[in-house]
């Protein structure tokens, strides 16, 4: 005996809802985007044509694809038709891929993904699986869909554009010597501009045109021989005038197009190539890439953002205005590793927020060492007399103050530094091990006070109980949800070019980890 099968009978319930287990990872997403108010919707509602599928209905399916690790449209819209899961949440409906693509990168999605993190962390404040007492913040590089050969460096544009200037003043200098060009009135003094440089193609075609009539006018073989020789280093001059008015226009728009970066890829222009870690060529290449900046608590993301930039150092000040602007108010505690330890970033975080910064810096760890503390070439230990103003070296040499020095940064930011020198440094028997100076120079400090101020601040806060236990929790908080986006979800490189839609797709990644997590739990 067999259990009834038969091919040629309709199977009850027809209901799809009722085919999905009690705690299925579609309910998370159906009462997510359902909690979304109405009005971040409107921006994709159409008055005219033919009437287009609910928003929320796409997105729903979409998020559904990411958390089953489904990264494609085309995928997407095979699950529409084979998933029970997918089929409960479109309601039937089966977009195709280019529908579900074209919603994917829709100008509005950006400002409806905020909406899902905001509404996922009014549920997770609800139901008290966040206290909301510090946020943990971590970057990861995450490869772009480019090709990793298709780079334009900063620095080399900028040595072939100073190549080149050379070159085409050396050029004029020689025609206006010879009386083939007149003097041009330039723009700048140091370098001929685009329209400088088609005058003189003007001048070079006017030449060569006469050498060209001369040469059509005379029937004397051994002229026209003399014509032709002299009128080929005309037409050289032209075709390298020519040459230098094309590349001088493609300089100036790569410059535009990288602004303060150092690189960026032709294939996906918005990327900038980074040194990855998960290296698959194992020869430390740079590869195209998005550094991505994720806030999180309890192991949930609560903001994310994507910048050029390969270093985290200068991405927190930007990811705190924006988490401030669009997501939610910053607690009390900001939490990151020595990564993001710097003068502004702390000055931002304590003095223009008024927020406890748990954040190390770069010798912090090394600086609890027995064998630093008691390292006696290390300035941090050397003597010092706050009357006289001055260190004593380990050779008993008074190091007294000099004058103060500021240096600015590429982003503007000034330090100001209290320059001491060492009175007598010759015949000292620790000067290989004391300093770097060449022989008969004395032992100079640069003293950055702010910054050994912030770094004593930093170290008596993090011995505290509370805030210590805080900071420790960093690596099992934020660290494991780059681990489960990679290793577990399978993203680990973009489908989408350009920085708004790598925006918007790591946000649904990031998202989908949410409601893995959220729909596992007890």
């Amino acid at each position: 005996m067999y259990k009834n099968y038969n091919m040629n009978q309709v199977i009850l319930p027809l209901d799809f809802e009722m085919k999905l287990a009690e705690k299925d990872i579609a309910f998370s997403i159906h009462h997510l985007v359902e909690s979304i108010p109405e009005e971040a919707f409107a921006p994709f509602y159409k008055a005219t044509g033919c009437p287009s599928y609910h928003p929320k209905m796409m997105l729903k399916i979409i998020l559904c694809g990411y958390t089953q690790s489904i990264f494609s449209g085309r995928r997407m819209e095979d699950l529409t038709k084979d998933s029970v899961r997918m089929m409960w949440l479109a309601q039937g409906y089966e977009p195709s891929y280019r529908t579900i693509n074209r919603f994917r990168v829709h100008p509005q999605m950006q400002e409806l993904l905020k909406q899902c993190f905001i509404q996922f962390r009014c549920r997770l404040i609800e139901e008290k699986c966040i206290d909301q007492q510090a946020i943990f913040i971590d970057g990861t590089k995450i490869e772009a869909n480019a090709n990793k050969f298709t780079f334009v460096w900063k620095k080399s544009v900028e040595n072939y554009q100073a190549s080149m200037i050379e070159k085409s003043n050396a050029l004029y200098e020689q025609l206006v010597e010879e009386r083939i060009l007149p003097a041009i009135q330039k723009e700048q003094d140091d370098a001929l501009s685009n329209e400088e440089l088609k005058q003189v193609a003007s001048t070079l075609e006017e030449v060569i045109d006469d050498y060209t009539e001369k040469l059509e006018a005379s029937s004397d073989s051994s002229e026209r021989k003399q014509l032709r020789a002299a009128r080929k280093t005309p037409k050289q001059y032209l075709k390298q005038v020519k040459d230098w008015i094309v590349r001088k226009r493609q300089y100036r728009l790569h410059l535009q197009q990288m602004g303060t970066r150092n690189s960026y890829s032709k294939t996906d222009v918005d990327a900038t190539f980074m040194r990855m870690k998960d290296d698959y060529m194992k020869n430390g290449q740079l590869k195209p890439g998005y550094n991505v900046q994720i806030a999180t608590e309890n192991q949930y993301v609560l903001a994310y953002e994507v910048y050029p930039n390969p270093t985290d150092t200068k991405t927190l000040v930007p990811f705190l205005q924006d988490i401030q602007a669009h997501y939610f108010e910053l607690p009390e505690h900001i939490v990151a590793d020595a990564g993001y330890g710097s003068e502004p970033n702390y000055q931002y975080v304590v003095e223009t927020l008024q927020r406890k910064a748990l954040i190390t810096y770069g010798m912090y760890r090394k600086e609890q060492q027995r064998k630093y503390l008691k390292d006696p070439f290390k300035t941090s230990n050397w003597a010092y007399n706050a009357t006289t103003d001055c260190y004593t070296c380990p050779n008993g040499q008074f190091v007294t103050y000099q004058y103060d020095s500021t240096r600015t940064d590429k982003t503007g930011f000034t330090r100001h530094f209290k320059i001491y020198t060492c009175e007598d440094c010759s015949g000292c028997p620790f000067r290989l091990s004391c300093t770097k100076a060449r022989e008969g120079n004395n032992r100079r400090l640069a003293i950055n006070t702010h910054w050994e101020e912030q770094k004593k601040m930093i170290q008596a806060t993090l011995s505290e109980a509370k805030t210590g236990a805080i900071y420790r929790k960093r690596k099992i908080d934020v660290e494991p949800v780059f681990g489960f986006l990679k290793a577990n979800l399978g993203f680990t490189r973009f489908s989408l070019r350009g920085k708004s839609k790598v925006r918007n797709e790591i946000g649904l990644a990031l998202m989908a980890t949410n409601l893995r997590k959220y729909a596992m739990r007890g």
